[in-house]
């Protein structure tokens, strides 16, 4: 469908500097291009440039994100600057409040924060279609993308049903500054609290409770707890992994939502700076380059030792976080402990 939307003036003019560029970089992405313009990446999609189309959604994005079970088996997409993890599958026991959410199929696993999630549109890029999730900057925080699998009638009943009937020009702002932590200093009291974890995910309280950032945190905490290792190990990583048969869980996010994938992968390859999974079901895409530290994490909880691989960027925001495939109430994968523990230069807790 189309909808009538009023355009601020300098939409044309975007549009024009948009076919631009793209003549001079036809490979170019909509998220490159847009820093590349000085835009976000939901005005160009918004503005119609190049061969885009797009439709204003119903707010709130929950209201959209709720009904994605109904388009069957498509590609959720969730990326920061650094790394783009793309899997295959159907969105199953969708909950979505009003500031968090879970997706819990077997295929499709998200985390949801909604806080700054703003504004829904369904995308047909070039025949190409889509449902795309932006924050109140503008940026993506994540896309569902249509593939030959999926229920294209749904589809397009479902963007009938939940066009905005009066849609207005999205308005883009910078979001709100978090507050950094207070201290970058570890305490004595702080690893006493890490060696009495009973599940991984106290970790973030933790830090929150001991105002840490977390790599400041696994800085003091000690060597047996968390362990610097070299940048390129994340690649070293994936490659031992596929190549031992290893199930693994890769969790790669924004401030909005956490995408996972569990299983094993078989397939990897470097393209330029980027290291690659290449599965029909997952794809991962790793700009080694811009991960600035690395660190192997120990953490303890009633199921036995939690071994990750955490890589971040230079600002200290996560890149990439790898576990054992595992569930609760089941220990860490043996193989994967060990693969682990072979690449520390110092012995880890146990």
């Amino acid at each position: 469908m189309k909808q009538q939307l009023d355009y601020p003036a300098h939409v044309y003019s975007l549009r024009e500097r948009y076919q631009s560029l793209r003549a001079r970089q036809p490979s170019m992405r909509v998220r490159q291009a847009a820093t590349h313009l000085g835009v976000s990446e939901l005005e160009l999609v918004a503005a119609h440039c190049g061969d885009m189309q797009s439709v204003i959604l119903a707010s709130p994005p929950q209201t959209v994100f709720k009904e994605l079970g109904r388009l069957g088996r498509v590609m959720a997409l969730t990326r920061n600057d650094a790394c783009v993890h793309e899997r295959h599958g159907v969105y199953e026991d969708i909950r979505a409040g009003k500031s968090m959410g879970l997706v819990l199929g077997p295929d499709i696993d998200l985390r949801m924060f909604f806080q700054h999630w703003a504004t829904t549109l369904a995308v047909n890029d070039g025949g190409r279609k889509s449902i795309q999730f932006f924050d109140g900057a503008g940026s993506a925080v994540h896309k569902v993308f249509v593939t030959d699998q999926t229920d294209l009638a749904e589809y397009t009943r479902l963007v009938n049903e939940l066009a905005e009937m009066r849609p207005v020009w999205p308005q883009v702002r910078p979001l709100p500054q978090q507050p950094a932590p207070s201290s970058g200093i570890t305490t004595d009291a702080f690893r006493s609290d890490w060696l009495a974890m009973q599940d991984t995910h106290e970790f973030h309280g933790l830090l929150q409770k001991h105002g840490l950032a977390r790599v400041a945190a696994l800085k003091g905490v000690g060597c047996d707890l968390a362990q610097p290792v070299e940048t390129a190990l994340a690649e070293r990583l994936l490659t031992d992994v596929a190549r031992l048969g290893i199930p693994f869980m890769c969790f790669v996010g924004n401030h909005g939502m956490i995408q996972i994938h569990t299983g094993p992968v078989t397939r990897v390859m470097r393209t330029g700076p980027w290291f690659n999974v290449l599965e029909p079901h997952f794809n991962l895409h790793l700009d080694t380059t811009a991960i600035h530290s690395a660190w192997i994490v120990n953490k303890p909880s009633k199921d036995g030792w939690v071994t990750s691989l955490e890589c971040f960027d230079e600002q200290g925001q996560m890149i990439v976080q790898f576990f054992g495939a595992r569930k609760p109430g089941v220990p860490e994968l043996a193989a994967w402990r060990a693969l682990l523990v072979s690449y520390c230069p110092e012995p880890l807790a146990a």
